[in-house]
């Protein structure tokens, strides 16, 4: 029998059975011993049992994506934890103040303990995001879905309303990537935290473009009061006196009743006019506030569109757009006497609708050069229309500020001219003829490689508009707890405690 020695004293060979048996108990141990060892090394506190990224096609149709955005997030649940938090988040003054303090104690306790372990800098950037009440986020999504094929809503000057949201609609493509699964995300060196104590900034997702343009203006400004009295209840707010908050306003005309009690805060932008028509002095600035680009009106031209459109490129320089702005857009229609007649150019009044975005993207892909002068503040949605078109953008605004322009250098990508040359009899085509093929060439494949960081999409990718918000805001986060810290320990009125006031305008002089 098995285990028996023969006669002669040597065992007997293990028969089949013994030897699978032996083999996996062998197998296994080698297993449990090779676990062992890696969970109990240092390689193992990078490794990632999270599930992976969820392959899913990017979408850039804001429409599009807010359709499937509320079809899939569970908004209502949301909106009843809102209304919650808002009912148990209202303090006494005394104990609001009791609160920012126990917050502050929190945070420096936290940044305290990632000290001693030698993590210093904001690394991935760690945003806390206000569950608000649904009337300030849900609720006004939906609005826009339900009223977005009303398009004969217009503004005073004749601008479709619901394209000019599309347009400022950085508040959501921000938003919908933060509150995605991390199992739909592509950004993680951006993450949300669910802990105030734990958090390097905070954000504000209030659709203030929408509610400007959809609700009636007394509704609106009652809205913006009410937004206002709810952020600055936030012990949050109250700690750092809003200078850690991230506040869209992307539209100049957005949030402008109220948005002065809120100038500390980060502010989301389109340009920083200094004329003093959108932002009063002291409200923006470039060390505090971020551009970020129009969401383009036209599809993009990618590498086979720009390759097939090479040849039919025979437009010389191409405008459609209003020909008449006020403030700083007055450039334009100067332009227009000089430039109209032209040989190689062509400009045409902007119309809305799809047939007006078929003639203009049309336009800009038949072009070697698209006119980008100053809209009623110094940018202009053509601008970014031009860049996806692979039409070398001519930029003719004094006072343009330029989203991202810490990572990327526009002078690759675009030519820019003075307003005083561009408005000289002959002085622009002559320039624009001047510049060589081999210039023209290269300026293109530069803009075939640079499109993607103007294209908003859901999920948000890797070197996209929402990606490169949080590098330029990552920059910014050391400033800004230093100026906390500073504002905390200084004597308040002191002259010493830097306000807004204390930094000069973005203005253009000759000297």
């Amino acid at each position: 029998m098995a285990g028996k020695h023969s006669g002669n004293g040597n065992p007997r060979i293990p028969t089949g059975k013994s030897t699978t048996a032996i083999l996996f108990l062998s197998t296994l141990s080698l297993l449990f011993i090779s676990f062992f060892f890696f969970f109990s090394s240092p390689q193992a506190q990078n490794f990632n049992l999270s599930p992976p990224i969820r392959s899913l096609k990017a979408e850039h149709s804001f429409v599009v994506s807010l359709d499937r955005f509320l079809k899939t997030r569970s908004y209502l649940l949301q909106s009843e934890n809102s209304d919650q938090i808002q009912a148990t988040g209202s303090f006494s003054d005394d104990e609001l103040s009791e609160e920012a303090k126990k917050l502050d104690f929190a945070m420096w306790k936290n940044e305290k303990r990632a000290f001693e372990k030698g993590f210093v800098g904001a690394v991935p950037i760690r945003v806390y995001i206000y569950d608000m009440p649904a009337k300030y986020t849900y609720d006004l999504l939906r609005l826009f879905l339900n009223t977005y094929r009303e398009t004969s809503n217009l503004t005073s000057n004749g601008s479709p309303v619901h394209r000019l949201i599309e347009q400022h609609s950085v508040d959501y493509w921000l938003w919908a990537d933060l509150i995605a699964p991390e199992s739909e995300r592509h950004l993680k060196h951006v993450v949300r935290v669910h802990n105030q104590e734990d958090a390097d900034l905070f954000y504000i997702p209030f659709f203030t473009t929408i509610s400007f343009f959809l609700l009636e203006k007394q509704q609106c400004k009652q809205l913006y009061r009410e937004v206002l009295k709810w952020v600055k209840d936030q012990p949050a707010w109250q700690r750092s006196e809003g200078r850690d908050h991230i506040l869209p306003v992307h539209h100049p005309w957005s949030f402008k009743s109220v948005r002065r009690f809120m100038k500390n805060a980060i502010w989301l932008l389109p340009d920083m006019d200094s004329t003093g028509n959108w932002y009063k002095p002291g409200e923006v600035w470039l060390e505090k506030d971020l551009i970020l680009p129009y969401v383009p009106n036209v599809e993009v031209c990618d590498g086979q569109c720009l390759q097939k459109s090479e040849h039919h490129r025979k437009t010389l320089l191409f405008f459609r757009g209003r020909l008449k702005r006020n403030a700083g857009g007055k450039i334009r229609w100067k332009l227009v006497e000089e430039l109209r007649g032209a040989e190689g150019v062509v400009i045409e009044e902007g119309t809305a609708g799809d047939k007006g975005k078929a003639a203009a993207q049309d336009g800009m892909r038949r072009s070697i050069f698209c006119l980008s002068p100053a809209g009623d503040t110094p940018s202009s949605a053509r601008l970014f229309d031009a860049i996806v078109s692979g039409c070398i953008p001519v930029i003719v605004s004094d006072e343009l500020e330029l989203p991202f322009e810490g990572l990327l250098d526009y002078r690759k990508i675009a030519l820019f001219v003075s307003s005083d040359d561009a408005v000289k009899p002959g002085w622009l085509l002559a320039f624009l003829k001047s510049v060589e093929s081999s210039k023209i060439k290269e300026m293109r494949e530069n803009l075939g490689r640079h499109s993607k960081h103007f294209l908003y999409s859901s999920p948000a990718q890797l070197l996209g508009p929402e990606d490169f918000t949080w590098r330029m805001i990552a920059g910014k986060v050391v400033n800004i707890k230093m100026h906390i810290r500073r504002s905390q320990r200084m004597v308040k009125n002191s002259r010493a405690l830097c306000t807004c006031e204390c930094q000069t305008v973005n203005i253009t002089t000759n000297l």
